[in-house]
């Protein structure tokens, strides 16, 4: 049986991982970017390169989508050239972008008008997580869809939730954000204490890694920061904007966040020093030059 063409928008640091772990899959994946050359290597093993996003609409019946900000989604989705104007009836688009669950309703109402089927399936795991296949998918829609695209997201992830209906994705996705937030502040200061004490950081990590303050942030994230290695698995900028989209979101719903607000302060300092494209690792880069 001949495996459906898949379209694929977003080559970045997740988006590359998980069209190779689809192409290993046997897929036959049709791809978009802005900047073409950052999908050169994947073009090169084998990956169909589309000139605009429509062109793609029109390739694939199963379309991915992950960029950086709300705002890049709606244009993507709904501009002139957009996909819910060009794919055909019928076809399945996943936004697995970060972004506004009040977004990613408008996208599902505007979908079913157009008998398309629209899910938000953001995701959580950063650069290891994509690369690993382990990322955890959080997905919002219809149950039914859920099932047909489950054997894709078991390519490239192995935590897989629908939580509800449209938008429920990025509901969850921004909880946890809220958590991730919150860990990074307690792992920073943890190891800024411990450096400051005198103590030997990666037998400190020995230590908590396994006790009950263990995370993803401490044992992926953190001996990073010791190693002085703050390259993006997830860049400060969509951070800010995660923690933008939570904290409006929260708001809405009567919520005060005063510990994100507090994440969201600092790491807006280091991105007015120039530090916005670095990973959200460098949080710890605020304690130790302070």
């Amino acid at each position: 049986m001949t495996q459906p063409r898949i379209g694929f928008i977003g080559t970045g640091v997740m988006g590359k991982s998980m069209i190779r772990h689809l192409m290993k899959g046997g897929y036959d994946l049709y791809i978009y970017n802005r900047t073409k050359e950052k999908a050169r290597e994947l073009i090169n093993e084998g990956a169909h390169w589309c000139e605009t996003p429509g062109e793609l609409a029109e390739s694939a019946p199963i379309i991915f989508t992950i960029v950086g900000y709300p705002s890049d989604v709606e244009e993507l989705y709904l501009g002139k050239d957009g996909l819910l104007n060009r794919a055909s009836r019928g076809t399945t688009l996943v936004d697995m972008t970060t972004s506004k669950p009040a977004l990613a309703q408008r996208l599902y109402e505007e979908a079913s008008k157009r008998e398309l089927h629209m899910m938000d399936a953001p995701v959580s795991g950063g650069d290891v997580g994509a690369k690993q296949g382990t990322l955890a998918i959080m997905v919002g829609g219809e149950k039914a869809v859920f099932d047909t695209l489950l054997p894709l997201f078991r390519l490239f992830g192995e935590n897989i939730q629908l939580q509800g209906r449209a938008g429920a994705g990025q509901y969850t996705k921004m909880a946890n954000q809220i958590a991730v937030a919150g860990t990074m502040l307690g792992v920073s200061e943890a190891l800024a204490y411990a450096k400051t004490s005198g103590l030997d950081q990666d037998n400190v990590l020995k230590s908590i890694q396994t006790g009950a303050a263990r995370s993803f942030a401490l044992s992926e994230l953190a001996p990073r920061m010791v190693k002085g290695d703050f390259e993006p698995g997830f860049y400060i900028k969509h951070f800010i904007k995660d923690m933008r989209i939570a904290i409006e979101s929260a708001e809405e719903l009567g919520l005060k966040m005063p510990g994100l607000s507090l994440a969201k302060e600092l790491y807006e300092k280091l991105a007015e020093t120039g530090q916005e494209n670095a990973g959200t690792q460098a949080l710890y880069t605020y304690y130790i030059n302070h």
